[in-house]
């Protein structure tokens, strides 16, 4: 397949992103954890703001299992702001008059990037179960192969919550020199048994949809919506706190007065959870959720380095922020804490911050003034230190 001419990087301080795609490994494969090699795959991404002239002031934003590179755009699909809205944009704390904000769309993705809704060229036709198995480490170097299309040697900064937050560990592992700040949020160093347990649930709820045929729905003209949405409520259940849901919606009814005896949507909870499910599936590829479910549970960063997780960060120079939130039960704090321990025996530069919130595992994407004070504080701090200026932010 013939690659497309590379696109030019968005130089906009002001405004939206710019949308961008370009197709890497062309002058040497991408290897994968599995043994497959990746050769002119295409990847896409957002940029935001202007790169300054020595190139330091690039932030790279990696994304959660369900988000995508349209981090403070509007949603080309779904209409909705983008997933870090809060976060993102001129002013904002990553304020895109002074960083270079990028973010891509995850290898095994569904937004751009080569993934198993993707034309396998060897075919003709969606890649589907025959794609490569991928891991959290496969996403980072294809990042970092993006990072070289761009001429960016060093970013001032990789942030990420969750999934994203493990992608921030491989990076500074992987990838140390090209690192100067690591903000890993609401992470762990390793998925749990009770993550994978959850994860499972969701992936044979896939599985058993009858249109998912084998993981060949897009070839044939179906798509297992009914499993997809399945899935997405049960995972959607992990991100929230018992304090959350009961703050949210308690034990209220769904435009009724009473119960019905029935098996429809009584409880508000339950309308808000079946929402969310079929919501997801507009946006969503079903095999790209088994791939990235998946490339989640083969994470465990320690497991490379003999099962210490400490030796993953020896010699590393990069600043670390780690931060956690106290109802977070998918990522708990004593998850965080086992980051900060091992980054402590490598001698590392590292911060901690547990954030006092109800909101559970997705209090880093909501309004948490103590979240934003600690990680503006960090990167202030940071630019003090490294002698940085980027500008006002005005």
């Amino acid at each position: 397949m013939t690659a497309p001419p590379d696109q030019t990087v968005a130089t906009l301080a002001n405004g939206p992103g710019s949308t961008e795609s370009t197709r890497l490994g062309l002058t040497a494969p991408l290897r994968l954890d599995c043994g497959v090699e990746f050769s002119d795959f295409p990847v896409a991404y957002q940029t935001y703001g202007a790169l300054n002239a020595d190139k330091s002031n690039a932030v790279l934003i990696c994304h959660a299992l369900s988000g995508d590179q349209y981090v403070g755009d509007t949603h080309p699909d779904t209409g909705k702001p983008g997933w870090w809205s809060l976060m993102v944009g001129p002013g904002k704390l990553l304020d895109s008059n002074r960083y270079f904000i990028i973010c891509v769309n995850i290898l095994g993705g569904c937004m751009g990037t080569i993934g198993p809704k993707e034309i396998n060229s060897d075919t003709g036709k969606p890649w589907g179960l025959d794609f490569p198995v991928i891991t959290v480490a496969d996403m980072v170097r294809a990042q970092a192969l993006l990072l070289d299309h761009l001429e960016i040697e060093q970013l001032f900064c990789v942030i990420g919550g969750s999934m994203g937050g493990m992608q921030v560990l491989e990076w500074a592992a992987l990838y140390p020199e090209r690192v100067r700040t690591a903000v890993p949020i609401a992470a762990a160093p390793y998925h749990s048994a009770q993550n994978i347990a959850f994860h499972e649930v969701g992936r044979q709820a896939i599985m058993a949809d009858p249109d998912w045929r084998g993981g060949n729905y897009l070839s044939e003209g179906t798509n297992p919506n009914r499993g997809l949405a399945i899935a997405r409520m049960v995972a959607h259940i992990t991100y929230l706190s018992e304090p959350a849901l009961h703050n949210k919606f308690g034990r209220r009814l769904q435009d009724r007065d009473a119960v019905t005896f029935g098996f429809d949507a009584d409880f508000q909870v339950e309308s808000y959870l079946r929402h969310q499910g079929s919501t997801f599936v507009d946006r969503f590829d079903a095999n790209s959720y088994l791939y990235i479910t998946r490339a989640m549970d083969y994470f465990d960063l320690a497991e490379r380095y003999g099962g210490v997780l400490a030796e993953a960060f020896l010699g590393c120079e990069t600043r670390f922020c780690v931060i956690s939130f106290t109802s977070d039960w998918l990522y708990p704090t004593s998850e965080s804490r086992r980051i900060v321990h091992a980054l402590n025996a490598a001698a590392a530069n590292v911060s901690f911050a547990e954030i006092e919130s109800d909101k559970g595992h997705d209090a880093f994407l909501l309004e948490e003034p103590e979240f934003w004070s600690v990680l503006s504080g960090f990167l202030n701090g940071a630019r003090e230190h490294f002698g940085l200026d980027f500008g006002n932010g005005d």
